[in-house]
């Protein structure tokens, strides 16, 4: 392994109004085919919420007034020495119309309850929840190439009162 690290920031913002959701369902051409909810990479030196709501706009066409940070999302892979950091928003409050014709993938608003039954990646769909919470969250995985698996994982909600934490080895 090198000493030599790449580190990868993206984002990710949950829209949610009147009980559904706002997602995307991407193309496998694009990676990561499925449903999910808008992001990507923050582009250097703008800020992390900033290259948020850059991306909200982008992929929906919808102006952000109001974004509420939610929690971070890391990914390791050990042996690549690569980590991917995906900052995560709650966005409520918006403004415009949606794309016509979105870059990412259709767009389609959904109720929270009903979007587990469309197809989506797992570390999505383990981290949809968490949106919907209060406080805030923290996931961290290492992925070994070599071994074909996370060896190691730890998950933390941050709420009002404590911290709650489980670790898997």
């Amino acid at each position: 392994m090198s000493n030599h690290i790449e580190v990868k920031i993206l984002t990710m913002c949950m829209i949610e109004k009147d009980g559904k959701v706002l997602l995307i369902n991407r193309p496998d051409r694009l990676g990561f085919p499925g449903y999910l909810a808008p992001g990507g990479k923050v582009d250097f030196p703008e800020s992390i919420v900033s290259g948020a709501i850059r991306e909200v706009k982008e992929e929906t066409g919808l102006l952000v007034t109001d974004i509420v940070y939610k929690g971070l999302d890391e990914f390791c892979e050990l042996e690549k020495g690569s980590r991917y950091m995906v900052f995560n928003y709650l966005v409520r409050d918006f403004e415009g119309e949606l794309l016509e014709n979105p870059p990412e993938g259709d767009l389609l608003w959904i109720e929270k309850e009903k979007a587990f039954d469309l197809p989506m990646q797992d570390w999505f769909k383990r981290r949809f929840p968490y949106f919907f919470q209060s406080g805030t969250f923290e996931m961290s995985f290492i992925w070994s190439q070599s071994k074909n698996k996370v060896i190691y994982q730890t998950i933390k909600h941050y709420d009002e009162s404590a911290v709650k934490v489980t670790e898997v080895v």
